[in-house]
């Protein structure tokens, strides 16, 4: 039986101080298998985004577990809190987070330099990624020449180039048109199909998150309901519309879930 990769446990994280307090995250717990594809939805506030960001060691939880292979994560200090950082984790920004005096394969080789990796060891991994992801045209462009898709589809590239354990994505869409929103949701889904690429995603669209094998939704720092696609015989289109009858539900609709 598969050991899962991540494993989150009782994670809380309180802001403030008794009558003033906020619970951002308040108790929650779930796994994410090797090559799982999980979605996070949740309304605005509801701790989604604290959640990926305690993840990735960004914010310090109150209380709880995080395990990474077995290895709390919290305990990890120096280079291994920047191995985990640069290597078992590959972090994609709604904003691309792009520097803009470096070339987008400059960009994307940007984190072999940081934890020692040779470009030479980074560039068969580089030429793939590229060809994958369709963005061979603009290894030499800078990201003012860019447009919104290929930006982010530089920034994929550059979380995937170590090979990281999981790939964290928060609204990944969020900047992007519907077309080029489809073609990044599509270049994932094959990576995690073909490649099984494990992915956790924050997203407010639903679309977005017909992708994900999982979803969980997020209310006022809990885990409030879960659904899976059943594979093999659902369609992307139907998980989508069990999707949007939760969000229904939930009332408000679509505009309710962030």
């Amino acid at each position: 039986m598969k050991q899962a990769i991540l494993e989150i446990e009782s994670l809380r994280k309180y802001y403030g101080r008794q009558e003033n307090q906020t619970k951002a995250l308040d108790g929650i717990s779930f796994t994410v298998m090797p090559g799982e594809y999980l979605g996070i939805m949740g309304a605005s506030g509801s701790g989604k985004s604290t959640l990926l960001n305690c993840i990735a060691t960004v914010i310090r939880p109150t209380a709880g577990h995080i395990l990474m292979d077995g290895v709390e994560v919290s305990a990890l200090k120096g280079s291994k809190l920047a191995d985990y950082r640069g290597k078992e984790i590959g972090y994609l920004f709604q904003n691309f987070e792009l520097l803009d005096n470096l070339t987008g394969q400059e960009n994307i080789l940007l984190p072999l330099g940081i934890h020692g990796v040779t470009e030479k060891e980074g560039n068969k991994r580089l030429r793939e990624l590229a060809e994958y992801l369709e963005i061979t045209g603009v290894m030499n462009k800078f990201p003012s020449q860019m447009s919104g898709g290929q930006k982010q589809r530089v920034a994929a590239a550059r979380a995937l180039i170590l090979n990281p354990q999981i790939i964290l994505a928060d609204e990944p869409t969020g900047a992007l048109d519907t077309k080029n929103a489809r073609v990044l949701m599509e270049k994932l889904a094959g990576l995690n199909r073909m490649q099984q690429t494990t992915i956790l995603m924050v997203t407010h669209d639903s679309n977005a998150a017909s992708y994900c094998s999982r979803i969980l939704f997020i209310q006022d720092g809990v885990i409030f309901h879960e659904l899976r696609r059943k594979v093999p015989n659902e369609t992307r289109e139907q998980f989508y519309e069990r999707i949007l009858a939760v969000m229904a539900q939930l009332g408000g609709g679509s505009a309710n879930v962030l």
